[in-house]
C-alpha cells in the first residue's frame, strides 16, 4: 500500500511560515536542491490547498526562464507530469496536471492508495496536512529544520492534543545548518 508522507520546510521553532506569511528563509543552497530531487522522484502524487498549488504554479511555465540552473530544469521536468490532486472551495479549475479534489482528504486518501501505481501519495502544505494528521493519515513526516526562529505563523503540525508515536528513520544535515529528518508514525499493531 502506498504511503502518506507530509515534506515541507520548517523553521526551528515549528512553523512553515512566518507571522507576515513569508517563507522567504526555506530558499534551498544546492545541495539542498539536489536532495529535493531525490525526494520528488520518490512522490507518485501529490496532494496540496489552493495556496500551496498557487506558489507552486511558477513551476509550470519555469523550463522558459533563461535564468534556470540545470538542477531547477530537472527539477521541473520531474514537477509537471507528477499528478496533483488541489483541495480547494474557491478555485473552479486547475492547469497542468492537477486536478481538484472530488471528494473530502480521507476519501482521496483511500481511493489513491487503492489505485495501482508507484511512489509516495505526498501532502504539501500546513493546512491539508493538519487535516491529515488529525484524521491519522499520515504516515510519515519529512522534515527539513531550517535554522531560523520566526517568532510565530502557520505551525507545521497539527495542533491537535493527541499523541503520535514516531520512529527516526533518516537524518541529514546540511552545511547550510538544514537538518532533514525522516520519522515515521508508529501504529499499534493489532492484537489477535
Amino acid at each position: 500500500m502506498r504511503k502518506v508522507t507530509y515534506s515541507m520546510g520548517v523553521s526551528l521553532d515549528g512553523y512553515v511560515v512566518g507571522p507576515d506569511g513569508s517563507f522567504d528563509w526555506t530558499e534551498p543552497d544546492e545541495e539542498l536542491f539536489r536532495f529535493s530531487i531525490e525526494e520528488i522522484q520518490q512522490i507518485g502524487v501529490h496532494l496540496m490547498g489552493r495556496r500551496l498549488y498557487e506558489t507552486m504554479l511558477y513551476w509550470e511555465t519555469a523550463d522558459q526562464d533563461p535564468a534556470l540552473d540545470d538542477a531547477m530544469r530537472v527539477w521541473a521536468a520531474l514537477w509537471n507530469p507528477l499528478p496533483k490532486v488541489v483541495f480547494s472551495t474557491s478555485l473552479s479549475t486547475v492547469r497542468g496536471s492537477a486536478r481538484l479534489a472530488d471528494g473530502g482528504l480521507a476519501e482521496e486518501i483511500e481511493r489513491l492508495r487503492a489505485e495501482p501505481g508507484e511512489g509516495d501519495i505526498a501532502i504539501g502544505g500546513a493546512t491539508l496536512a493538519a487535516q491529515a494528521a488529525d484524521a491519522d493519515l499520515i504516515d510519515e513526516y519529512w522534515i527539513r529544520v531550517f535554522p531560523v526562529l520566526v517568532g510565530g505563523g502557520l505551525p507545521f503540525f497539527s495542533r491537535n492534543e493527541r499523541r503520535v508515536d514516531l520512529e527516526l528513520m533518516e537524518t541529514r544535515t546540511f552545511p547550510s545548518g538544514v537538518v532533514h529528518l525522516r520519522h515515521r508514525v508508529v501504529r499499534p499493531t493489532p492484537r489477535g
